[in-house]
């Protein structure tokens, strides 16, 4: 694929450039809680605008129903843009319709503007191929040249990340460049040991990675919710945890197979519970206890990896060359249950190798916690397209960017 600076080389004064960024941040009452996504995004909006570019930003945040909500409007994340860059930051009450067109012709060479959310447009998301490309039709009047920076959506065959790329001439931005070339290093020549450390709520969210990561990494560590299923797949009493009963035969094959390939999967061998689910806006103390992992009382939740499995996890983490870890170990946004995903952390920073943090929550939690992110060999943007990268499935929005 094209890279931005191919497109730099050849000049952008003038031009209307396109770049599909992914400013899904998070907010709370309207009022931005990470900026990551948006810092992420400079790079490529700075470069361009520098250039002279008259230089178009559109992104999608949350899932609204194809129509305009409030409540997921772009604007904070335009503000935030503005901030960060250090100029003004014209900004477009629609998509596709007068605002837009507005926005984009007041622009001076060097300036910026970003639309409203793309998902306000029945045609983003569209499983139709003819309203996507109708949509894209509507998007490609706006620019001259598409860049392609939104990495958090490329495993998205939506209408700005696959069908746009195809109207107009089209490159990857700094952003994506670097996604695949670090992911490129999680599959391609991969130093070992190479070490996996996977969490979150549902284990069926990570099945197919599994799958696909149980002939290529070394060691597996397992954490978050999705531990539980594996545990109770051992035949544990797993009390109120989460638990998802019709994943329980895939884990234990998924358990036998690792026996048989060599690849090592290690297990909580306790956790922290608590009879109730803490309370993340007030921080009120939870008073957990640790229990070992075949000890969770039946009026318990497990809510974080105990003491004894940070220490375990931190020891099998120590001598990784790679390093891959996506998904919190426990319920990390309440201080009472983040000392396991604090721990993981910690340990990839003290790893000599290279490490990566695969979006979502373990981005968010790396920048919740308070880590330097200069500290990690990558922090990704896309949890999903990264997964689903690393599954060998083949992403719409790199598709979509290759000649």
């Amino acid at each position: 694929m094209k890279t931005i600076d191919e497109l730099l080389s050849e000049g952008v004064n003038g031009k209307r450039v396109f770049v599909r960024a992914d400013l899904n941040v998070p907010l709370a009452d309207g009022v931005i809680t990470d900026d990551g996504r948006i810092r992420a995004v400079l790079p490529t909006v700075k470069a361009l605008a520098e250039a002279g570019a008259k230089v178009v930003v559109a992104s999608h945040l949350g899932r609204p129903k194809g129509a305009p909500d409030p409540a997921f409007s772009l604007l904070p994340a335009a503000e935030r843009l503005g901030e960060l860059l250090g100029a003004p930051v014209a900004f477009a009450q629609d998509t596709v319709g007068p605002a837009a067109h507005d926005a984009v012709d007041g622009l001076q060479p060097g300036q910026v503007a970003v639309i409203e959310n793309l998902r306000f447009n029945p045609g983003e998301t569209s499983k139709d191929d003819t309203e996507r490309g109708e949509f894209a039709d509507r998007l490609a009047a706006l620019a001259d040249v598409y860049v392609g920076d939104g990495f958090g959506a490329v495993h998205r065959k939506h209408a700005s990340v696959y069908d746009l790329p195809a109207r107009l001439p089209h490159y990857a931005g700094y952003l994506i460049a670097t996604e695949v070339g670090v992911l490129k290093k999680l599959t391609d020549d991969v130093k070992r040991p190479y070490v996996v450390a996977l969490g979150g709520a549902k284990v069926s969210d990570k099945l197919a990675v599994i799958d696909q990561l149980l002939g290529k990494a070394d060691r597996l560590l397992i954490g978050g919710g999705m531990a539980y299923t594996f545990l109770k797949a051992k035949g544990y009493e797993v009390g109120k945890s989460l638990l998802q009963e019709d994943q329980i035969q895939a884990v234990q094959e998924y358990i036998e197979r690792a026996e048989k390939t060599g690849v090592e999967l290690v297990l909580p061998v306790d956790a922290l519970v608590s009879p109730d689910f803490p309370d993340l806006k007030t921080k009120a103390p939870a008073h957990p206890t640790a229990v070992a992992a075949d000890a969770i009382p039946a009026d318990q939740e497990g809510l974080d990896i105990g003491p004894e499995t940070r220490k375990l996890y931190a020891s099998k983490l120590a001598d990784a060359a790679t390093v891959f870890w996506n998904g919190p170990m426990g319920v990390f946004e309440h201080p009472d249950f983040a000392e396991g995903t604090r721990a993981v952390a910690q340990a990839l920073i003290d790893s000599d190798g290279f490490t990566v943090v695969g979006g979502g929550d373990s981005a968010a939690a790396v920048r919740t916690l308070g880590f330097d992110e200069s500290a990690f060999g990558h922090i990704s943007t896309g949890g999903g397209a990264s997964l689903e990268y690393l599954e060998g499935k083949t992403l719409p929005g790199l598709a979509a960017l290759e000649d």
